[in-house]
């Protein structure tokens, strides 16, 4: 008779989803809209290293560009190991209003958050360089009473300063989260370290329960003090796109 402690039994990760919402709009063409496919593809790899060394979470990853309108380019969070990076193109006007209403539909366990093995709460990082075009009040009031959104960790990047910082920290809720670059490179660079941190911190088990408030609180707070203490953008010589 087989000894029952000899079967080695697997047990289910828990899931930590990855959102990228990404400005498509038509100021984002040219080197804003390549830098950022560029950056985004390069890190997925590292991303996939997480997910995989990760004992607590498996990573997915959900995109949702908006520029006239909103569109998921996963049509379910997917893991990164099944993704590939197509690239985006630019055009049409900055429609965050959408963005912020299909982000509000997609966070629900009837949705993108039914994992049967649960789920940490997400990350969610917001890339923009403009002024939203649509009337995007209600849908971020909406989005802002998410509870997943509620306890997300969540970080907008102000592409140049034509980017409205002060609808971004309405969208993350504090200023220490809204982060500005002004060239291709710090672009890349912001998108690889803000992608890896949210992933190793997002996708840790904090031992608090599963994705409570106090769990969600403290991860954006060590998410904060990552990227407050980091110096990340010390080689912008070159001001401009």
């Amino acid at each position: 008779m087989p000894n029952i402690y000899d079967e080695t039994v697997e047990v289910a990760r828990r899931t930590m989803v990855l959102f990228f919402v990404v400005d498509t709009s038509g100021s984002m063409d040219g080197s804003k809209i390549g830098s950022l496919n560029t950056a985004i593809e390069d890190v997925l790899p590292e991303i996939k290293q997480i997910s995989q060394e990760n004992v607590d979470a498996q990573i997915k990853i959900a995109v949702l560009e908006f520029s006239s309108g909103a569109r998921w380019l996963t049509p379910a969070p997917m893991e990164v190991a099944d993704y590939s990076w197509n690239y985006l193109n630019a055009d049409g006007v900055t429609d965050l209003g959408a963005a912020c209403a299909e982000l509000n539909a997609k966070l629900s366990r009837n949705a993108f958050m039914n994992d049967v093995a649960g789920s940490f709460a997400p990350a969610v990082f917001l890339l923009s360089d403009g002024e939203p075009t649509d009337d995007y009040k209600k849908p971020l009031e909406d989005l802002n009473n998410n509870n997943w959104f509620k306890k997300a960790i969540k970080v907008a990047v102000a592409i140049g300063d034509d980017a409205n910082k002060d609808v971004l920290k309405e969208f993350t809720g504090s200023s220490e989260t809204v982060l500005t670059v002004y060239s291709p490179e710090a672009l890349k660079k912001l998108i690889r370290f803000v992608s890896v941190t949210a992933s190793q911190i997002g996708s840790k088990s904090s031992g608090v329960g599963k994705a409570g408030v106090d769990e969600a609180s403290s991860k954006q707070d060590e998410f904060i003090k990552q990227i407050t203490g980091a110096d990340i953008l010390d080689d912008e010589e070159n001001l401009e796109w």
